[in-house]
Order: structure tokens, then sequence, then C-alpha cells
């Protein structure tokens, strides 16, 4: 049964640091929604930690949120030697009005590179866009994006803002197949948008990988920004996610999704979560962990 998709919600990052995480992220722009707050235990339960504690830290870019969960006992962090192209592999994408002061702003706030050689400038072909991936304290992969004129969501073109910083345009997953996840995804209500094959010297230095060759599939609710995007790398290590994942392993990012009313055959784990929303919690065909929740409810 194909569910009802109103919005992506929010991203969901397990983080060990909230304080070093929240100062991070003001660096680039973000700005924290109150203090941390404890993590309901029914959410515990619908991640499947049941005996965990947990405090979110929520912030927002823009119109758009990310939250930052910490948990006790914490769980384990990146795989030392992760590459782009892993399964485990997801990001958002910021926005920005101004490329070299973002940059120069990223860098200052404490960003690990993961592109070689500065920002890139794609091919008009896969979009024109000028990019920049790094990684926060704890290994999440970030991407900075400039949107050239004409091109992008029409909110990415109000440049009346002081920080160069806009918002989140999407977060964008690594997949083995890409047609197979673009079926899960068609299955919570979003459409599938016109895909890109991106490659060249530009796109092996913005990912640091060698003979890069990646079909990107955007995949939007009816309300945007921000969307999914599915990464099928041809090439790379491509290794899968860790069966024995658990949502309080650093790289076991969540997207949460609202939906219309919650049913369909992919239920794993349901709750009623606090302010009256029903949630199930979904994976993806490569693991990567999906929250759908009703629409009108609290999450």
């Amino acid at each position: 049964m194909t569910l009802q998709s109103r919005r992506v919600a929010r991203v969901d990052f397990t983080a060990s640091d909230l304080a070093g995480t929240r100062h991070f992220y003001e660096g680039l722009g973000f700005a924290a929604l109150g203090e941390p707050v404890t993590v309901d235990g029914a959410e515990l339960a619908l991640l499947g930690l049941r005996d965990a504690r947990a405090e979110r830290l929520t912030m927002a870019l823009g119109a758009q949120e990310v939250s930052f969960v910490a948990f006790d006992p914490p769980g384990r962090p990146y795989p030392a030697d992760s590459t782009s192209t892993d399964l485990w592999f997801q990001h958002i994408a910021v926005v920005v009005s101004d490329m070299a002061e973002a940059h120069r702003r990223a860098l200052a706030a404490g960003a690990r590179p993961i592109t070689r050689g500065g920002p890139q400038t794609l091919p008009a072909n896969t979009g024109g866009v000028t990019a920049f991936k790094f990684r926060d304290p704890d290994g999440h992969p970030l991407e900075l994006l400039f949107f050239p004129a004409g091109t992008g969501a029409e909110a990415w073109h109000a440049r009346d803002v002081a920080s160069p910083f806009l918002g989140i345009d999407h977060t964008a997953v690594a997949v083995g197949d890409a047609d197979r996840s673009r079926a899960f995804f068609e299955g919570l209500g979003l459409t599938a948008g016109d895909g890109t094959h991106n490659h060249g010297v530009e796109q092996e230095r913005l990912d640091d990988v060698a003979d890069d060759r990646c079909r990107v599939v955007p995949m939007r609710p009816p309300a945007k920004p921000p969307h999914v995007e599915l990464l099928g790398y041809e090439v790379g290590t491509r290794r899968p996610m860790p069966a024995d994942t658990r949502a309080d392993d650093v790289w076991a990012t969540r997207v949460w999704i609202e939906v219309a009313t919650l049913s369909g055959d992919h239920v794993t784990r349901g709750a009623a979560l606090p302010g009256g929303a029903r949630a199930a919690l979904l994976s993806d065909p490569d693991g990567h962990m999906v929250v759908v929740f009703e629409a009108g409810g609290a999450a």
C-alpha cells in the first residue's frame, strides 16, 4: 500500500556530544530551538532501544530542522575508513548564497573536508551547482550547495539574509540499486524527479572517489524543500550497512517523513509518540532508517 507523504519533516543525527555539536552547527548558521530535552520512552522503544536514555537537541536553519540525539550508553562511531560510496553514507545538503564565505566559515568551525581542492562547480548537464562536502566532529557528512540562477527551489534565490547559510535542500543516501530504492520511497508517497548521471574530474574531487560515477535520483514530497536524494554509486567501496546497526550507532541517521495516514506492509515497529503522533520505523532496501508519522501529531 502506498502512503501519502506530506513532507520530509527533519533528519535525526546520532551525536556523541550535544554541546560540541551545537557549537559546530552554530558556526554553520543553525540556531538551537531551546535546550536539549529528554527523549520519550515510546520513541526509544520505536527505535528498539527500550533500555537506553537519550537527549535531543533540535536546531533550525531557515525553515528546515535537524535533530541531534545523544544516547546513554552511546553506540559505535563511524568506521575510520568510511567513504562517500559506503551504503551507510547519508548527508544533508546546506544551501548557501555565497560559497566562498560559507566554505571559509565551515572550515573555521572545524569542518573536515571530504572534497579535494575546495568547492567544485559541476558541469551544466548535472545541474551546474557548486558544491563542497565535509564531515562534522562526529563524522556525519554534509554538503554546501550553491545554485546558479534558474536552478533549485525558489527559496534558495533569496539573498536578503545576513548569513550565507540559507537552509537544507535535501538529505542524500547512498544506495546499492537506485531503481529498488526509488520503488521504496515511491511507496511512501515521494515522487521521482529528473535524475542525472554525475561523473568527471569535478565529481571525483567532490566525493574524493577515483573515476567517480554516480546516478542521482531526487525523491520529492508534495511540500519542499527538503527532499530525499538517492546516490547510486557505480564505483568505490560500496560496503553494505552493517547488519547489526542500531539507532544509537553514530552512522544510523534517521529521516522523518510525515504521512496522511499510517499504514502499509513495511511497518516493522510502531508506537504512539508524545503529542498524539502514531509513528513506525522502516528500513529502506539498504538499511537506512526512515520514521513515518501521521500528519497532525507532534513528531
